[in-house]
């Protein structure tokens, strides 16, 4: 079979097609080279140049969407990555009020739309490039330093005020980072886990607004469920409208080849983010290699849980694209 496009393979894969090999693709965040839109898009070009993966997605600073709510942040040297919030702008039930609608053209969410545009325009659409984009009770969770939780249960309709505002802010933000040139979201949800909600919980307070935010990106050709965290309510977001589901599957269920058939979607994993700094070698190829056996299938992308560490050493993401692109599908 002749070698597919990027694009090609990525659709095949999505399509459960024949394929030259399995798609593959890594992310990881880039701690101070993202707070503007041409630093973001000049990182993310330069990782993709360097590794040519098959999607790319868009690691903006993982609070970008509770900044212009007023939240703060600083880089404190998280080995993921991730900012640290220093101020939260929910610390009561009365200052959910405060959560209004507001503007996507200044501020962070100015400078992470920028930045898909920018990565677009200087690969000319021949890379699908994913946005990522946070659930609204994620959000809600990371404005109230995951007090939403205990909120949510004290005066539900408060919440329910609150997560409808974010809900239009999303879909607004999805609409136009299409429209900038992303080919399609990360939708990531790090609350559907009943580590911290039943699964009536998730229904009224998660997945309300999630499909109201996967409405809106009616234009994606690419949407990839992430599911955040262990315990996950696989079977609560199994049937979204995505074109494929990404969880921490080396460390929660449902597995791989299990999650594929019970969503009849595509699956991207296989990569035990958090274990491969500290792998060596060998045992790297064959975590790899069980990633490819565990799914014999064209509906696999070989991805990981998460992002991954800072410390992961570029052997190691050599060594992943190597036995990747080794095989044959």
């Amino acid at each position: 079979m002749t070698d597919l496009t990027h694009w090609e393979r990525v659709a095949a894969a999505l399509a459960g097609a024949a394929l030259d090999r399995t798609p593959l693709s890594l992310w990881q965040h880039f701690p101070e080279r993202d707070q503007t839109a041409t630093a973001l898009a000049d990182v993310t070009l330069a990782w993709q140049q360097q590794f040519d993966f098959d999607f790319i997605k868009l690691t903006p600073p993982g609070d970008y969407m509770t900044i212009g709510w007023g939240a703060q942040s600083a880089y404190r040297g998280s080995t993921q990555g991730v900012r640290e919030t220093t101020h939260f702008p929910v610390t009561t039930l009365d200052d959910w009020r405060h959560i209004r609608p507001i503007s996507l053209d200044h501020g962070m969410f100015r400078e992470v739309l920028g930045a898909a545009r920018l990565v677009n325009d200087q690969l000319g659409g021949t890379v699908p490039l994913l946005q990522t984009i946070f659930s609204p009770l994620t959000v809600a969770m990371k404005l109230s330093a995951g007090q939403a939780i205990t909120h949510l249960r004290q005066r539900p309709d408060v919440l329910h005020e609150a997560l409808a505002v974010i809900t239009e802010v999303t879909r607004q933000l999805v609409r136009e980072t299409l429209e900038q040139g992303a080919s399609g979201i990360f939708f990531a949800t790090q609350c559907a886990t009943s580590a911290l909600l039943t699964s009536a919980e998730y229904q009224e307070f998660g997945a309300r607004y999630d499909l109201q935010v996967l409405a809106a990106a009616e234009a994606s050709r690419f949407t990839l469920l992430h599911l955040h965290g262990e315990q996950v309510l696989f079977d609560d977001l199994a049937g979204y409208p995505v074109h494929a589901l990404n969880w921490h599957d080396r460390r929660t269920p449902p597995t791989l080849a299990q999650g594929q058939a019970q969503s009849g979607r595509s699956v991207v994993g296989g990569i035990d983010d958090q274990a491969i700094p500290t792998l060596t070698t060998a045992e790297l190829v064959a975590h790899v290699q069980a990633a490819l056996d565990s799914l014999p299938s064209s509906r696999l992308i070989i991805g990981p849980g998460c992002v991954l560490p800072q410390t992961t050493p570029t052997a190691h993401i050599e060594t992943i694209i190597r036995v990747v692109r080794g095989a044959t599908s």
